[in-house]
């Protein structure tokens, strides 16, 4: 090879590294001689070259000038690659996005499916997980205990399926989504599916009646809240189905309300009532919803949605009811009316991560400020390191149609700018003709989105909001996240046992997946899911014949690591990634970075 055809190699401060000698040497002796060759001409050229952030001229990598070397020869010969052009505002960044820009990285938003009678088999929720699908919601407003109980097994049974189609243990979280504080009609003809239509200017009765629980009508339904009788008055309005139908009181007479259909529709069974601007006086948790957390504890369920959360003080009642033998589960709060908006701040404090219900939100305060109050949670959630949720109609129309509208797509892509972790289908796989296309068309407008993120500012914003903790881990994980924005780095590793390492890590938003490697910690594996860009491969210990734990070293637990991402796709062969370890056994500081081809 002719040295003068080598590409120059420009170094951080302005210098350029005489590649000839490097190259000379490299051709007549060996990598160890062209690695101390690369020293002795620029050593800051070797901890600097792939960043030009200020954060990892104070870290010294492991392996950082065999990394170098090793990527310098691979790119002997080729052409160099043309300099991206830097955006300097939102405006330039939204002018230089390239609409047939190469999707490299996997999704990283996670994606959450409700099981419902459209994917209640095993043969269906393999499916699913192939799919993309990363948690199971199971909606606690229907069904009985018994029949999830029976979901829940149907769901550990795929996912053991599922691994085995692998070939590695395959990690889905299941999530129980609470009733809460919340008012439902009964059943239409004793049926969950059965449904009525509504008519415009037709006569239609709400009733407190137990006999009518199973014996739902087109003419009256019941209601599970006794005193609407007593709050309720004429002219004021109600709201059924996440405001699909809406009703005007006109007369109350016993336990019945007697109203006027305002905006017509069907009614299906158990669905949601809403009375914007009433005081109702529901408890925060009600005896349902402690027995249905109960039932999360019993089961070893890995994560409660806390429907219509209003202040902080919901949250510690949540964690009293579980206990010690539940401290472990995740509570999301879900934010679904103007109190919870109120105390965002508080609530994001006290809880494990939020869920933006746009349904029921979207009645409780004016329709048209539901975008402003997901940007501001999902904004403050990502300053907190708390995962986002964003739920409710994301792909509604894809129900009963193959296809999603122009307007589902850009709202799940608008999920994903605002900073959203995962985003969440409910009737579509609950009870929708298509299923595993929603899940794919999410997966499609997910990555698409992720790609069009400027992740250099969203870094520096985040660094920015969170300055006032710095310390040497955070040192390094900056780092890590830096060679991800600027460095064309194709995953980052970490080896942890506890989770905390790869969570901060999804804090400062890198544009590759991170992969954590986890020391037969199933629940924090499941739990991962909730955060962007976790890809969690688990590994066991083995024992000795005394039975003692052997443990694997660092270099047999990154092999397995890379094997299995390389397996699921998520890596390749000859692609640079971010090794972030510990140098002491056990868990504890990560303080340990280092850079290699694998």
């Amino acid at each position: 090879m002719d040295r003068d055809s080598l590409p120059r190699v420009p170094d951080t401060h302005g210098d350029v590294v005489d590649e000839k000698l490097f190259s000379d040497l490299y051709i007549r002796t060996s990598w160890v001689d062209a690695q101390v060759a690369l020293d002795q001409i620029d050593k800051r050229h070797a901890l600097n070259c792939v960043f030009n952030n200020g954060f990892a001229r104070d870290i010294t990598f492991m392996g950082s000038t065999h990394f170098m070397s090793q990527r310098y020869v691979n790119t002997m010969g080729k052409q160099p690659k043309k300099p991206d052009v830097q955006a300097h505002s939102h405006l330039e960044h939204a002018c230089l996005i390239d609409y047939d820009q190469k999707l490299t990285f996997k999704r990283l938003t996670g994606i959450i499916c409700t099981i419902g009678p459209a994917t209640r088999s095993v043969e269906m929720i393999v499916k699913l997980l192939g799919a993309g699908m990363n948690i199971a919601r199971l909606n606690f407003s229907h069904g009985t205990h018994e029949q999830h109980g029976e979901t829940v097994c149907i769901i550990r049974e795929a996912i053991d399926a599922y691994s085995k189609q692998l070939g590695y243990k395959h990690h889905t979280a299941i999530a129980l989504d609470t009733k809460g504080p919340e008012i439902r009609t009964g059943l239409i003809a004793g049926s969950d599916t059965a449904d009525v239509e509504l008519k415009k200017g037709a006569t239609f009765k709400l009733s407190t009646n137990q006999e009518l629980l199973e014996k739902g009508t087109v003419e009256r339904v019941y209601v599970d809240y006794k005193n609407i009788t007593k709050v309720l008055k004429p002219k004021d309005r109600i709201f059924l189905d996440d405001g699909l139908i809406s009703l005007l009181v006109k007369d109350v007479s016993g336990d019945e309300l007697v109203c006027e259909v305002e905006n017509g529709g069907m009614l299906g069974s158990r669905k949601g009532i809403n009375l914007p601007g009433i005081d109702v006086d529901l408890p925060s948790i009600s005896e349902k919803d402690k027995a249905d957390i109960r039932f999360a504890v019993d089961n070893k369920l890995d994560i409660i949605f806390a429907s219509f959360i209003r202040d902080a003080a919901a949250i510690e009642e949540i964690r009293c009811v579980l206990g010690e033998d539940g401290k472990y589960i995740k509570i999301i709060a879900k934010i679904e009316n103007h109190q919870g908006m109120k105390n965002i701040a508080n609530i994001i404090e006290a809880s494990d991560g939020i869920m933006v219900a746009r349904g029921d939100l979207g009645i409780e305060i004016p329709a048209e400020k539901v975008f402003l109050a997901q940007k501001s949670i999902f904004a403050q959630c990502n300053r907190a390191g708390k995962p986002g949720i964003c739920a409710t109609q994301m792909l509604e129309s894809m129900i009963k149609k193959p296809r999603p509208t122009r307007a589902e797509l850009s709202d799940v892509a608008n999920a994903v700018l605002d900073g959203a972790d995962c985003v969440m289908l409910s009737g579509e796989t609950a009870k929708g003709d298509y299923p595993l296309e929603c899940v794919d068309t999410m997966v499609r407008v997910c990555r698409e989105a992720e790609a069009a993120i400027w992740s250099d500012n969203l870094f520096t914003d985040l660094v920015n909001a969170n300055n006032d903790d710095f310390d040497l881990e955070k040192a390094l994980i900056l780092s890590a996240v830096s060679a991800a924005i600027n460095g064309e780095v194709r995953a980052i590793i970490v080896l942890t046992s506890t989770g905390y390492t790869t969570f901060v890590l999804s804090r400062y938003r890198p544009p590759c997946p991170i992969i954590s490697l986890n020391a037969g910690n199933d629940v924090i594996a499941r739990q991962s899911n909730l955060y962007r860009g976790i890809f969690t491969i688990s590994y066991e210990y083995e024992t000795n014949k005394d039975g003692t734990s052997k443990t694997k070293t660092v270099e047999e637990r990154l092999a397995l690591g890379i094997q299995v991402a390389k397996d699921a796709g998520v890596i390749k062969d000859n692609d640079p990634v971010v090794i972030v370890t510990s140098l002491q056994s056990g868990s504890g500081l990560s303080n340990s970075m280092r850079m290699i081809y694998v």
